[in-house]
């Protein structure tokens, strides 16, 4: 996942960015950008690695040079953005939030049409470049956008920064959010709402799957209609939002309360405590304690001072050293006690393994998981969620293969909950993460607490579905 955020002022708008832009801290992974536009100084930008330090940090001293009333940030997944170039259309800026399966495909295109390429990802084209070359084939933007659409198989949404102002992209299936912010004097466009209030802007619009919207320090205007079909991530709601954000106008938070709710629904368990796996297990958690009666208390606390999110390091064994290290325990809570434990998902398994290993050094007499959603059997084809390497990379695949003999076996059984693989299933994973018990959220459930019907949510990971 990526995450960006644009402004434009009547006035100076280079802080309202550079925090807002932080404020998708936890999406990004790798790099961060900012670029700005003025009169004065025409389009400016700086990038840096998030690798080794934190966006306020690597960006605290380029703030003082920057000047503008109009800028746009963006903490990206893997390739250096937001990217500037030169066109028929004057110089422009964009960013990205995208997933392109059939990049190495547009590359050869462009390739055989004698292009070049100035900036690389991992060793290959950069895909924001990439983007910024399928605009620019059009006579004007809302015409390259829908060039973008046309070509790109996966999902794109985009920030575009021109001299008079921002274009506003969704990606044409919805599958991430774009929304704008309102406040006297200025307008701002964001992933994330979170990043709103402390800033001082209210929402004011979500755009819809494939609209295109400009903004301007006077307003905005729409520049292509939103489609009908829409299929936006529902793992946004279960994990990746920060909990205070809105998307749809939907809260992430009271998402994940009633779908620890629905867990409690249909579970039995008696239990001492119930405990959110932190951070985006307690909203969950809070749904179960409340539901079923169970105080909720911490039997671990979460060093963030240092520790970054597990599935963020690229080595297995860096992320296996900050699942370890990043969750320190409490005995006094949890010594001869039987505890309920939520989380969001198991993608790998590797966290709640260490932490599960944790707890019985603790003395801890049982431990019982609630994980958020269904398991996740289906590598996402749509966003950089649960990028990996290989299919055993997921705990189900490995569970998989226990069973069958190879990862790729009956995969529509087993995302069947009703079905005896799947059990067989869950009951692999139990064993392999040492747990008393474990249960998953039924789809049902989760797309009931998320509020939304089915058909406009996309639920590829968990059933295989695919998109329009």
């Amino acid at each position: 996942m990526s995450g960006f955020f644009g402004s434009i002022s009547k006035v100076d708008c280079v802080m309202d960015v550079f925090y807002g832009t932080d404020y998708h801290s936890h999406l990004g992974t790798k790099r961060a950008g900012m670029a700005f536009f003025s009169k004065e100084k025409g389009f400016q930008r700086a990038i840096h690695s998030l690798e080794d330090g934190y966006f306020r940090n690597k960006f605290d001293g380029d703030i003082q040079g920057f000047s503008g009333n109009c800028g746009i940030g963006v903490i990206s997944d893997h390739e250096a953005q937001p990217i500037v170039v030169t066109s028929h259309m004057g110089r422009f800026a964009v960013a990205t939030v995208s997933k392109i399966n059939n990049i190495d495909e547009l590359e050869k295109r462009f390739m055989d049409q004698r292009r070049t390429f100035a900036e690389t990802s991992q060793g290959s084209v950069n895909p924001t470049e990439l983007v910024a070359m399928l605009i620019a084939e059009c006579e004007d933007f809302t015409c390259g956008i829908n060039n973008v659409y046309d070509h790109v198989k996966g999902s794109c949404s985009m920030l575009i920064m021109t001299e008079n102002g921002i274009i506003a992209a969704r990606d044409k299936l919805g599958r991430t959010p774009v929304i704008i912010g309102k406040k006297d004097g200025a307008f701002a466009v964001s992933f994330e709402t979170c990043a709103f209030p402390n800033l001082d802007f209210e929402t004011e619009y979500y755009l819809g799957p494939g609209e295109v919207i400009e903004i301007t320090p006077q307003g905005y205007r729409q520049l292509r209609k939103p489609n009908e079909k829409m299929q936006v991530c529902s793992f946004l709601w279960v994990y990746y939002g920060y909990p205070p954000s809105f998307y749809e106008n939907i809260n992430v938070d009271e998402s994940r309360y009633n779908c620890g709710a629905a867990l409690a629904k249909n579970d039995n368990i008696q239990a001492d405590f119930v405990a959110g796996i932190p951070d985006s297990g307690i909203g969950h958690a809070y749904g179960y304690s409340n539901a079923t009666g169970i105080p909720i208390k911490r039997p671990y606390s979460k060093y963030t001072p240092t520790w970054p999110r597990s599935f963020m390091p690229q080595k297995q064994e860096t992320r296996d050293l900050v699942a370890k290290m990043k969750l320190i325990p409490n005995p006094s809570v949890i010594k001869g006690k039987s505890g309920v434990f939520l989380d969001d998902s198991i993608v790998r398994g590797t966290q709640l393994k260490d932490n599960v290993q944790q707890l019985y050094l603790g003395d801890i007499r049982e431990v019982h998981v609630r994980i958020a959603c269904p398991p996740l059997i289906y590598p996402c084809e749509y966003l950089n969620f649960s990028r990996s390497r290989s299919n055993l990379d997921l705990a189900t695949r490995r569970a998989i293969k226990e069973l069958e003999g190879s990862e790729n076996n009956n995969l529509h059984e087993y995302s069947n909950e009703s079905s005896d693989k799947h059990a067989a299933m869950v009951e692999v994973i139990r064993k392999n993460l040492n747990l008393t018990s474990l249960k998953f959220q039924k789809l049902d459930d989760l797309v009931t607490a998320i509020g939304l019907p089915k058909e406009k949510l996309c639920t590829h990971c968990w059933d295989g579905s695919s998109c329009f």
